[in-house]
């Protein structure tokens, strides 16, 4: 809805179907949209938030979200789900993209053993989300808090932040300020800061 550009097809260089029109507010077929993606236009909606959004084929790695970034004028968040080996202690960290994760000193930083990438499952059971569309907005589906979010510092100097809608065909451009400071607190969830090295 609203399209602030007319350009309707373009393929990227690694092939990945974009359509480079900018959008904002919810799509025109919404109604055909996953339940998970209409319960995030519904959120952002309820609390009267801006956003800006661009449609593509599915982006499964933070390689082809490289144009989906330069179109939106953003960094795309590396999001990461990750648990403790008992699989008791899950956390999403949001990232720069370009920066390294390290296990190791992510886990010394959080004061538990080593953790390791979450498997789909629980993925799905508690942020209705599936590999390939992690994203913070998923958060609005953990109502038990069973995921605790931990935001790289770099990514809180930035002035947007770039998300999936719980769905990796289209990507989304929001405040950071709108996200720590109304949807965060809408969905009964907090973070945890995190200055990761380069």
């Amino acid at each position: 809805m609203n399209p602030s550009a007319a350009a309707h097809q373009a393929v990227s260089p690694n092939e990945i179907y974009i359509d480079q029109t900018l959008y904002t507010g919810r799509p025109d077929n919404f109604t055909l949209r996953l339940p998970k993606e209409q319960r995030v236009y519904t959120l952002l909606d309820s609390l009267g938030l801006s956003y800006t959004r661009i449609d593509h084929d599915p982006t499964e790695t933070i390689e082809s979200c490289h144009e989906v970034e330069r179109l939106l004028d953003i960094r795309i968040c590396k999001n990461l789900f990750l648990c403790n080996a008992q699989k008791t202690s899950f956390y999403l960290l949001m990232m720069p993209g370009d920066k390294k994760f390290r296990t190791a000193v992510f886990s010394k930083k959080m004061g538990c053993s080593r953790l390791s990438f979450a498997d789909a499952a629980h993925m799905e059971e508690y942020l209705d989300i599936t590999p390939g569309s992690v994203s913070v907005l998923g958060l609005m589906n953990d109502p038990e808090n069973h995921v605790r979010l931990v935001i790289d510092e770099d990514i809180l100097k930035d002035e947007y932040i770039g998300c999936h809608p719980c769905i990796n065909t289209s990507s989304l451009k929001i405040k950071k300020d709108d996200l720590i400071g109304r949807i965060l607190p809408a969905i009964h969830h907090e973070y945890t800061p995190v200055e990761l090295d380069w």
